[in-house]
């Protein structure tokens, strides 16, 4: 028999699609062990501070996705609203069209909130911050690009909260086609 050797970060993947499934709240060890096939003595080893170390290792590979494929190139962008626009297409991938949910959402909405309060914020503040900044880039308003941005966030939650509430993935795909749309009027008033 052939013995799989996972690292930290396969674990780190794993229990994020267990957190999605199950919430972090309703997420046990004995869950984490079924879905993962590791012992619980392997999970202490990757993650001695138990699961609320789990959830930090979670958030934190999250929060390095977005911050590579979403955040930095929304800040350092030469044309923002493409930047805009790729941002859109990361997120459609990331989300899986509306399949997968979000699990930073969902642990805003659980009891795990104040646990994980930090990260939480941190990662809507720092969204919303490029999210904001690329469309003043564009030539928006600072109070205007502030709202938009804010409106843009909560229509990708609530397009993956409505997709996944009625099992409709396609709602999600409306929602990013609207807000590309909304793009498109917004580069020919510049």
């Amino acid at each position: 028999m052939v013995k799989i050797q996972l690292e930290r970060q396969d674990a780190v993947s794993m229990i994020a699609d267990v957190f999605r499934q199950h919430g972090y709240a309703g997420t046990t060890l004995s869950i984490i062990t079924a879905r993962t096939g590791m012992g619980k003595g392997s999970l202490y080893h990757f993650f001695p501070g138990g699961k609320a170390e789990m959830g930090d290792a979670v958030l934190a590979h999250i929060g390095r996705w977005f911050e590579e494929r979403v955040f930095a190139p929304l800040d350092a962008a030469d044309d923002p609203l493409a930047a805009i626009h790729t941002m859109l297409d990361s997120v459609d991938t990331y989300f899986q069209s509306g399949q997968r949910v979000c699990l930073v959402g969902l642990m805003a909405l659980d009891a795990s909130r104040d646990a994980f309060a930090v990260a939480i914020a941190g990662y809507f503040s720092r969204w919303h911050q490029a999210l904001s900044l690329a469309l003043s880039r564009a030539g928006v308003s600072e109070a205007d690009a502030d709202l938009r941005s804010h409106e843009m966030l909560a229509a990708i939650q609530g397009g993956l909260v409505l997709a996944r509430a009625l099992d409709q993935p396609s709602i999600f795909a409306e929602t990013l086609s609207r807000l590309r749309a909304n793009l498109t009027l917004l580069s020919v008033q510049f």
